[in-house]
C-alpha cells in the first residue's frame, strides 16, 4: 500500500470529533494496512443487501457467455468500471416460493427471497438474511443494521414494502426520508442546518482543527474531505423541496418525484454509515416489490413499472417487445444506481485497499423473468471482496438455492458463524476464491 507510512503516531479507530465519527485514516492502521494499529484487530467486513422489485428481462440482463470472458449485457453495462470486482450469477432457485401458501406470486417470491421461508399471509415467514447476519456481527456497531429505502409508494402489503425482517411477521421498515436518515447518522440538530443557516460541522470545527494539527498531511486531507462530503450532503438534503420531507398517504400518486436524486443521497448516506463504521450491515430497497412507480426521468410515464414487466407492456400502443425494451431501460437505471454506490465505496481508501474491498454487496430481485413471475433461474450480482474470499470478474450459471448462496456468503465470506439458513443444503463454491 503506497500511502502507508511506518513511522507515524497511530490513533484509535474510535477517535471522534464531538461525536462525529471519522473516516478510515492511514494512522488508524498498522504499517502494512492489514489491521488496526492499536488493537491488532482485522478490518471488519460489511454486508449490503440491495433490492429492486419486479424481476428482470432475462434477454437483456443475463450475460450470454460464462466464465471470465463474459460480456456485460445491456442492463449491466453501467458496471463496466467494476467488471473485475463483481460476479454475475444466474440459475438460482428461489425454492421456498414454490411451497404452498397464501398470497400471489409477488408475496410468495418476496418472502422466499429475503428469508427463504413462505409468505405468512401478512409478512415474511422468518428472519431475513441481512438480519440473520446482523445478529451475528452487528452487536459492536452503533447500529446493528440500517434499513434504507428510496421509493415511497405505498401500494400493497407489508411484504411488498419491506425487505428486512427481524423474524416471523416482524418487519423493519426502510427509512425513505433523507433528512431523517441524516439525523440518525450525524445527530438531530435544530432546523437551522436544514435552512442552510448553520451546519452540524459548526460544532466540530475547533476539534477538527486541533486533530488535524497532530496528523500527517494525508490524514489531515482525509479529514477535510470527509467534513466536506458531510457538508455536501447537508446542502443536498436542504435543497430538496418540502414534499421530500414527508411520507405521502397511500392514495397519493408520487410518480413525479425525482427518485434518482433521492437514490444518490440515500446511497451517499449509506456509504457514510459504512465509512464511519456506524454499521456493518444494511439493506437498500431502491424500488418496491410489485412496484407501481412511473419513470419520468427515463421518459416512461404511459404505464407503471409492474405493467411493463408483463407480456403486452400495457402502455398505450405498445406490444410485448416494446414493454421488454422499456423494462430493459428501467433495469439499466437500477444498475446505474448500484454502480454509483460501488463507486462511492471504491473511492474510499481503507487499510491496504478500499472500502469496496472490505464489503460484500448482494444485488437481488424477487423474480427471474419478470413476465412469468419465474422463481427458478434467478440472477444476482455479488460485488466487493470482503476478506479477499470471493471469486470475481466472471459470470457463472449455478445450481442451488438462494439459501445456499446466502449461507455461503454469511459463513465463508463474512465469517458470521450463522451455521444454517432455510433452503440451504450445500456450499455454493462457485462464488469463493
Amino acid at each position: 500500500m503506497a500511502n502507508v507510512i511506518t513511522k507515524r503516531v497511530r490513533i484509535s479507530r474510535r477517535t471522534l470529533l464531538q461525536g462525529l465519527a471519522l473516516p478510515p485514516l492511514v494512522s488508524m492502521f498498522n504499517s502494512t494496512g492489514t489491521a488496526y494499529a492499536n488493537s491488532g484487530a482485522p478490518i471488519e467486513s460489511r454486508f449490503v443487501l440491495w433490492f429492486n422489485g419486479n424481476g428482470v428481462p432475462e434477454r437483456y440482463w443475463i450475460p450470454t457467455e460464462t466464465g471470465t470472458n463474459f460480456q456485460l449485457s445491456p442492463c449491466l453495462r453501467p458496471l463496466a468500471p467494476f467488471r473485475d470486482q463483481l460476479h454475475v450469477l444466474s440459475g438460482l432457485d428461489n425454492a421456498a416460493a414454490a411451497l404452498p401458501g397464501p398470497g400471489n406470486g409477488h408475496h410468495n417470491s418476496m418472502s422466499a427471497l429475503v428469508s427463504c421461508t413462505t409468505f405468512t399471509g401478512r409478512g415474511a415467514g422468518g428472519i431475513s438474511i441481512d438480519q440473520a447476519i446482523a445478529g451475528k456481527i452487528g452487536g459492536d456497531s452503533r447500529f446493528r443494521s440500517l434499513q434504507i429505502g428510496v421509493s415511497q409508494e405505498s401500494f400493497g402489503e407489508s411484504i411488498q414494502r419491506n425487505m428486512s425482517w427481524a423474524g416471523y411477521d416482524r418487519s423493519l421498515p426502510p427509512e425513505m426520508i433523507p433528512h431523517r436518515l441524516f439525523d440518525r447518522l450525524f445527530g438531530a440538530r435544530e432546523q437551522g442546518w436544514v435552512n442552510r443557516k448553520r451546519s452540524i460541522l459548526d460544532t466540530v470545527r475547533e476539534d477538527a482543527k486541533a486533530l488535524k494539527s497532530k496528523l500527517p498531511t494525508d490524514d489531515a486531507q482525509r479529514v477535510d474531505d470527509h467534513l466536506a462530503s458531510v457538508r455536501d450532503l447537508e446542502r443536498a438534503i436542504a435543497g430538496l423541496p418540502d414534499e421530500y420531507r414527508r411520507v405521502d398517504p397511500p392514495e397519493f400518486d408520487g410518480d413525479m418525484k425525482d427518485w434518482p436524486r433521492i437514490a444518490k443521497i440515500q446511497s451517499d448516506l449509506l456509504a457514510q454509515a459504512l465509512i464511519t463504521r456506524q454499521t456493518r450491515v444494511a439493506s437498500y430497497m431502491l424500488t418496491k416489490c410489485q412496484g407501481l412507480a412511473r419513470f419520468p426521468w427515463l421518459g416512461y410515464t404511459a404505464a407503471r413499472h409492474h405493467d411493463y414487466t408483463h407480456q403486452d407492456g400495457k402502455a398505450p400502443g405498445a406490444d410485448g417487445l416494446d414493454g421488454q425494451r422499456i423494462l430493459r431501460d428501467i433495469c439499466k437505471w437500477h444498475v446505474e444506481e448500484f454502480a454509483y454506490l460501488m463507486a462511492r465505496l471504491k473511492a474510499t481508501p481503507e487499510g491496504d485497499g478500499t472500502l469496496l474491498d472490505n464489503t460484500v454487496l448482494l444485488f437481488v430481485h424477487e423474480h427471474a423473468e419478470a413476465n412469468s413471475h419465474k422463481n427458478n433461474g434467478l440472477a444476482a450480482i455479488v460485488a466487493g471482496n470482503a476478506g479477499k474470499r470471493l471469486a470475481l470478474g466472471r459470470h457463472s450459471k449455478v445450481t442451488g438455492t438462494v439459501g445456499d448462496l446466502y449461507l455461503t456468503l454469511a459463513d465463508d465470506v463474512m465469517q458470521s458463524g450463522l451455521g444454517k439458513f432455510p433452503t440451504a443444503q450445500k456450499k455454493m463454491s462457485e462464488v469463493l476464491a
